[in-house]
């Protein structure tokens, strides 16, 4: 502040100065050489010292208009994330471009992970498109709209979607905040309750890793096994219930053999029947794996085809609300013995990493068996 003051008046000398030589105009002629000078003069000082004095002022507001325009943003930013309620900011398309600390709670999504991923891909498959389109009429101006989905790790829970549009600032076009609450009772996290997700504590799960590899190294010694087919189905056996809803194993690499299917006793939308009459060859996630070598985790699949398709034509990924898979090939000395495709299903949690790092552990074990059979 006391810069500006000065600078403006300096700036009023320099008017006053410049009003005497337009007067100086009448003295003369020989005395013109001098008020020509003294011109010249006052042009030098607003070149040399006021215009550099003007853009150090004009830079010095704009960052402080910056600074402010920051804080501002950081307010809004924390109290976006501290709202009780679950809330998404999300663009036409329905990719999420943000996610408060509420919404993580609620949906048991990672607030990291669901950042750039659509929306759609949370919800069952049934509420995708007509969420899509909602989205999309209230982000061209169609007005506030609000509408029923269920989120895909809980799809017995209907759960109110309310939609209204944004505007963000500096930004051409339209944004999407979407409010999620329980249709049923109040949202968790308004509760104060615990998230969907619980925290079992990272010793817990290491200690049940450790239970599930010690199983499937006993089964695969326990006694040899005549075919390969039966080594594998071993395996299986020791993965499906503890570990994945689902177990489907392919034998072969070039050519694909599904040897074994082992699913839950109470499935009603899809029989092990159902993926024992697939070709190998019509789920482009096994015959990835196969020709690739490389293990497969997906969250929330966003192929519904990506394990090809049943009897009746319809996708096993959504006949069997899958909610994440492991397909893993087995490999021994680079060349692919087989694939494991594993599934879970409905409420449970996801694979993690590190249960996918002990899967690849524990595929290399298999590959070995099944090499033990070719050297015999």
């Amino acid at each position: 502040m006391a810069q500006t003051e000065e600078f403006g008046e300096e700036l009023a000398d320099f008017v006053r100065r410049v009003a005497e030589l337009k007067a100086a105009r009448s003295v003369p002629h020989d005395d013109l050489p001098t008020v020509l000078d003294t011109a010249i003069f006052e042009l030098d000082h607003v070149a040399d010292q006021l215009w550099p004095w003007y853009e150090r002022l004009t830079a010095t507001g704009a960052t402080n208009t910056a600074s402010a325009d920051r804080q501002e943003q950081q307010l809004l930013k924390a109290i976006f994330q501290r709202l009780p309620l679950p809330v998404a900011l999300i663009d036409r398309e329905t990719v999420v471009r943000r996610l408060n600390f509420a919404g993580t709670n609620f949906t048991g999504v990672r607030a990291g992970y669901a950042t750039g991923r659509p929306l759609t891909g949370f919800l069952a498959h049934a509420d995708r498109a007509a969420f899509r389109s909602q989205t999309a009429a209230v982000a061209r101006g169609d007005g506030d709209r609000s509408l029923t989905v269920h989120l895909q790790q809980r799809p017995a829970v209907p759960v109110r979607a309310t939609l209204t549009a944004l505007r963000p600032s500096g930004e051409p076009r339209t944004a999407v905040i979407v409010v999620l609450q329980s249709a049923e009772a109040r949202s968790p996290s308004a509760e104060g309750g615990p998230g969907p997700v619980p925290d079992l504590g990272e010793t817990t799960r290491h200690a049940a890793l450790m239970d599930l590899l010690d199983a499937m190294t006993t089964a695969l010694l326990s006694g040899p096994a005549a075919t390969r087919a039966a080594v594998l189905e071993r395996a299986a056996r020791v993965l499906q219930g503890r570990f994945a809803d689902w177990v489907v194993a392919d034998e072969g690499a070039a050519r694909l053999c599904r040897t074994t299917v082992l699913g839950p006793a109470d499935q009603r939308d899809v029989r092990a029947e159902d993926l024992e009459a697939q070709d190998p060859a019509a789920c482009p996630l096994v015959v990835e794996a196969a020709r690739g070598g490389s293990t497969a985790l997906q969250v929330r699949p966003e192929d519904p085809d990506a394990f090809g398709r049943d009897a009746s034509d319809a996708p096993v990924l959504v006949r069997a609300n899958v909610t994440s898979l492991l397909c893993v090939p087995l490999t021994l000395e680079g060349a692919v013995q087989g694939v494991l495709t594993l599934f879970r299903t409905g409420p449970r949690l996801a694979f993690s990493m590190a249960e996918a790092q002990t899967m690849d552990l524990m595929s290399r074990h298999i590959a070995l068996a099944l090499g033990n059979l070719d050297r015999r």
